[in-house]
């Protein structure tokens, strides 16, 4: 029997039409960081396997129990290839050691989620990831419960809003602030720092923010002030919520449609001349990995040309407690609003890049 290469499969075969007889066998490690060893001689050295982020495997060997080989005889390899270069008596001891080979001592995974998103959420011991998917369930428990509830006031007080406060509708603002309070005040705590620099509830202005998670919605709704957030499409078709942001006067849009972000546009510019106020989150997405985006420069240009203030708001903590993609889980932690002084220009570049700014530095500082 001889070892032979086959380059169909990449590897070394048996080749059982030869006759059994190869007496000596040498070991190699391909990719080797260290030279050849013996294995029969110098022990079999069992196999420890990384799992990276992306799904590749890398193997490193070590010395067998009871063996302490000298530094150089250490390797890492990526598979160990056994080859033929003479005769050799396949007894039983050595189809044991060989197969030992080929047994993992231990694996070690690390999951995908540790590359993106927050890193902390990717480490979580089980006892705290059970804790926060029943946390999860008990958030949206509730915050469906409540929502039917308040959905049936707001219906009864929709035809009055639209004929007495078409633009601002403060009374289903107020109503969604009770929503987004009852909801949140049993799991976190909402700090709000410089709420004396939120202009008056009528004076219309264009509100920004970095966009961290699920739960920014409900923290912003807790300020209660009457701006119209800017949503996809989607969101509009979901039961009771989508309804509810329907009548509160939120903004449709359709992403990666040009003629939707100029329709998008022109509605807001007409709600800001005439009173109302809108909520952009000029990154466009959430951020996976709680760092800032790039800002759009939709909304700095409706302030512009309308001649409103640029109100810039900062978002801390709410990334870790609900990271993008782990919306079924609650983790603990409170969460930070830092409302800084509006800002004015009639330039729209200018504009985007000092609200960017002042975001920015206020995450490093109060982060």
């Amino acid at each position: 029997m001889e070892l032979s290469y086959h380059p169909q499969f990449s590897r070394f075969m048996f080749n059982p039409s030869s006759p059994p007889a190869p007496r000596k066998m040498e070991a190699r490690c391909l990719s080797s960081t260290s030279s050849i060893f013996n294995p029969l001689s110098a022990g079999i050295r069992t196999p420890k396997i990384t799992a990276q982020a992306k799904g590749s495997l890398s193997k490193t060997y070590g010395p067998p129990v009871g063996h302490s080989p000298s530094r150089a005889n250490y390797a890492s390899a990526s598979w160990y290839t056994f080859y033929s270069k003479g005769k050799f008596n396949w007894s039983h001891d050595y189809l044991k050691r060989h197969n030992q080979v080929r047994v993992p001592r231990y694996i070690v995974a690390r999951s995908e989620i540790a590359g993106t998103g927050y890193p902390d959420a990717a480490h979580q011991l089980p006892e705290l990831q059970l804790v926060s998917k029943v946390k999860g369930f008990c958030f949206y428990a509730v915050t469906a419960s409540v929502a039917i509830i308040l959905f049936m006031l707001m219906l009864v007080a929709h035809p009055f809003v639209l004929l007495f406060d078409r633009y601002r509708r403060k009374a289903h603002h107020q109503i969604a602030k009770m929503w987004a309070l009852l909801t949140v005040a049993p799991f976190l705590k909402v700090e709000v720092v410089g709420l004396d620099n939120l202009p008056s509830s009528d004076t219309p202005a264009v509100y920004v923010s970095n966009h961290q998670s699920f739960l920014d919605i409900y923290t912003l709704l807790t300020l209660g002030r009457s701006f119209k957030f800017i949503s996809k499409t989607s969101i509009f078709l979901f039961p009771i919520i989508g309804w509810a942001m329907f009548l509160l006067g939120a903004i449709p849009l359709k992403r990666m449609d040009s003629r939707s972000q100029l329709q998008t546009l022109k509605r807001c510019i007409n709600l800001v001349k005439k009173g109302g106020s809108v909520f952009y989150f000029p990154e466009g997405t959430r951020s996976k990995d709680g760092k800032l985006g790039t800002f759009k420069k939709g909304a700095f240009s409706i302030a512009s040309k309308c001649g409103v203030p640029v109100v810039p708001i900062t978002l801390i903590g709410t990334g870790k407690i609900m990271p993008t993609g782990m919306e079924s889980r609650l983790y603990p932690g409170s969460v930070k609003v830092v409302i800084q002084k509006p800002v004015y220009g009639k330039n729209t570049e200018e504009l985007c890049n000092e609200a960017r700014n002042i975001i920015a530095e206020t995450l490093v500082n109060e982060g």
